[in-house]
């Protein structure tokens, strides 16, 4: 090879060499931050979102009925009548009990006649004990006879066992009516409950007896009356249509402005304000039995803390310890994030 060849090919080693270096390894690009929602903590109404609408209710309303059939005679109330105990409200058709009554009451007379005559024959030897005892029998049979023909005649009229209001009447005078056939609805004088549907979700918060805050509308206040009470009765079961518990609470302190069939609130107080932080379901981080929160850092970066939850409620998880008001919270996408990680975070729609 002569000296030119020599120099041609050095050459050309020298640019594959210096074009390979200068291509060199790939540039390391940064890894995009991931975008997550915050929170503050405290910034939720925890108080406010714990109310439950109601109806104000007797503790007792009863379903009124005539104890035997009859043709109505006459109703003597209506809907919204005050009504004493032992007042007659309705009544039936007599003439038949009458007669029965009438025709018992000579039959015990005829057989409490016979009766005295076999006694004193008795008394002289002409009968003996047997015959007596028979004739004792009898009188026995036609006295249980005679009280039931009474009984029967006096179930004609339909008497109010209870003071009370007359919510409904579900009869009228002229109607035939069947023993035990819905008359009217009576709510008794006393105590006063509201009657509220509670989620599926809230029904393991609540306990029988716990304590309410209830709140009426009353004319001529600008703010609402408030109420005590305590749950006096949770359904075990949900209705089937709604999916909610029925529950009752009772007022403690009943007075003249609470009135059957107004609307109430109901705040149970003892789970609805416990005095934590209530945070959204979708902010809590499940490790385990453990619940914790993604606690965001002045720069972006994220680190997960154990927390407390006393419920889990409707409107989220009320937290008592393990994160302080003012606190920035991971609040969605909880399950995508690692520790350390920094974020891009939004509140109120804006970037930070």
């Amino acid at each position: 090879m002569n000296a030119n060849a020599r120099i041609f090919f050095s050459l050309l080693a020298m640019s594959i060499l210096v074009d390979g270096c200068s291509k060199g390894s790939p540039e390391v690009t940064e890894k995009p931050l991931r975008f997550a929602a915050t929170m503050i903590v405290g910034t939720t109404d925890q108080k406010q979102s714990n109310f439950y609408s109601g109806e104000i209710h007797a503790r007792h309303e009863t379903i009124l009925a005539f104890r035997i059939g009859g043709k109505i005679l006459e109703r003597l109330v209506d809907a919204g009548s005050v009504v004493k105990a032992g007042q007659i409200l309705a009544r039936v058709d007599a003439s038949d009990t009458g007669l029965q009554k009438n025709s018992a009451a000579a039959q015990l007379q005829q057989v409490e006649d016979d009766l005295k005559r076999n006694r004193e024959l008795r008394e002289k030897g002409f009968i003996s004990q047997a015959v007596l005892d028979s004739k004792e029998a009898t009188y026995k049979v036609a006295k249980a006879q005679e009280e039931l023909a009474t009984n029967q005649n006096e179930y004609t009229n339909l008497i109010s066992d209870h003071a009370g209001v007359v919510l409904t009447t579900l009869a009228d005078a002229g109607q035939v009516v069947n023993a035990g056939q819905a008359i009217m609805q009576l709510a008794q004088e006393g105590e006063r409950e509201v009657l509220v549907a509670i989620p599926e979700s809230r029904f393991s918060a609540l306990k029988i007896g716990m304590p309410a805050e209830i709140e009426l509308s009353v004319e001529g206040m600008e703010s609402h009356k408030k109420y005590s009470g305590r749950l006096r009765e949770l359904s075990p079961a949900a209705d089937a249509a709604s999916r909610t518990y029925a529950a009752r609470v009772t007022i403690t302190n009943v007075d003249s402005q609470i009135a059957l069939g107004m609307t109430a609130r109901v705040r149970f107080g003892a789970t609805g304000n416990t005095g934590g932080q209530l945070v959204p379901l979708s902010a809590i981080f499940q490790q385990g039995e453990n619940p914790a929160v993604w606690i965001v850092a002045q720069d972006g970066s994220v680190s997960l803390r154990a927390v407390k939850v006393a419920a889990y409620l409707d409107e989220g998880a009320s937290i008592t310890s393990g994160v302080n008001a003012g606190e920035r919270i991971v609040s969605a996408g909880v399950h995508k994030l690692t520790a350390g990680e920094k974020i891009k975070f939004a509140e109120n729609g804006n970037l930070k």
